[in-house]
């Protein structure tokens, strides 16, 4: 097996510490009501701030996908599904073993349908993209680099202008498979351009910097909503400009390739409904009432860094499990990913 790029490896970790942050963010306190300069205090700016710096999680995790390729194999795409499901149905077992009283037999049922399932829009929009991947893989491979560079730029702006925008209704916010094939785009057409140099990534790291800047202000003067949606012109330049930081750095850990390898369990567990719904949420809004500012402020990176370590042993045993499960499918590909 080839060895996996450490430093890409390490993204894949800071992109889940990043997603886990925004949850623990606004998506548990909520932004501010008023994001007026005259009327926001230290905890506004705290809440705007943070967001701003963390909201590229999901779109680094996707560039990812880009660079590398997906290859779509009966066996992968068996082991997604598996993973989400058995996630899905585990959390959900024991919530009903834990509460016998309410116990619902719709909603254990519904765990299983994890693939539509609206609480986790992300696994529904990425099992879209696995699915068309091959037809990405094959068209950007027929084309030579710059026809793929202005066709990804003309799609880019076409998701900017009408989705965030006029927040048409094919990409308002991001939050839709046509936001995942456009990154998947851009990660490809990186995957083109000459490595980053060591110096280089000083300079995306600045990139970043200033396309945090520029979120944060579009959040105030514009709309927190339309400010961190992940088809922004400045999240989406933040999220490259991280990206392409990892892709400069020189990196060789084993440590930093195990524990990437359960990141995506990460997202599940803890935004399985069960745990998110029932404990993780109403635990971080009632330390973000009762705790001093700065004392939230530390929890949060470190509740990441807690719910992601706890996840790794519990994924082992799921990767062990599908090891066994996995011998007995074939492993086709659907379609190469060669690109010119």
């Amino acid at each position: 097996m080839k060895e996996r790029e450490s430093n890409m490896e390490l993204l894949r970790i800071a992109s889940m510490l990043m997603v886990l942050m925004v949850h623990f963010d606004a998506a548990s306190v909520g932004f501010p009501s008023d994001v007026s300069l005259a009327a926001m205090d230290a905890r506004d700016w705290w809440r705007l701030v943070t967001e701003s710096a963390v909201i590229i999680g999901v779109n680094c995790f996707t560039l990812i996908s880009g660079y590398f390729g997906i290859r779509l194999r009966v066996r992968s795409t068996a082991g997604f599904w598996f993973e989400c499901v058995a996630y899905s149905v585990a959390i959900a077992s024991m919530a009903c073993l834990l509460k016998p009283e309410k116990f619902d037999l719709v909603y254990w049922a519904d765990s299983w349908l994890v693939l539509s399932h609206p609480k986790l829009w992300y696994v529904p929009a990425y099992f879209m993209l696995m699915l068309v991947s091959p037809l990405v893989n094959r068209g950007m491979a027929a084309l030579t680099t710059r026809q793929n560079i202005i066709l990804t730029s003309i799609f880019v702006v076409w998701n900017i202008w009408g989705g965030w925008v006029w927040c048409a209704s094919f990409n308002p916010t991001g939050y839709t498979p046509i936001q995942l094939i456009m990154v998947y785009m851009i990660g490809r057409c990186i995957r083109l351009s000459p490595r980053v140099s060591e110096s280089g990534k000083w300079i995306w790291a600045v990139v970043y910097f200033l396309a945090a800047a520029m979120v944060l202000f579009s959040a105030i003067f514009v709309d927190c909503t339309r400010g961190f949606a992940y088809n922004s012109p400045f999240v989406l330049l933040q999220s490259v400009a991280f990206f392409m930081f990892f892709l400069g750095l020189r990196l060789r850990s084993r440590l930093v390739n195990f524990l990437a390898r359960s990141a995506f369990a990460v997202y599940l567990v803890h935004m399985s409904p069960a745990l998110w719904g029932g404990a993780l949420k109403p635990f971080m809004v009632s330390c973000w009432r009762s705790m001093e500012l700065w004392q939230y402020a530390l929890l949060v990176p470190f509740m990441a860094v807690v719910i992601y370590l706890a996840v790794v042993p519990l994924d082992m045993v799921r990767r062990r499990v599908w090891s066994l499960m996995e011998q007995w499918l074939p492993d086709k590909e659907f379609g190469k990913q060669s690109l010119k």
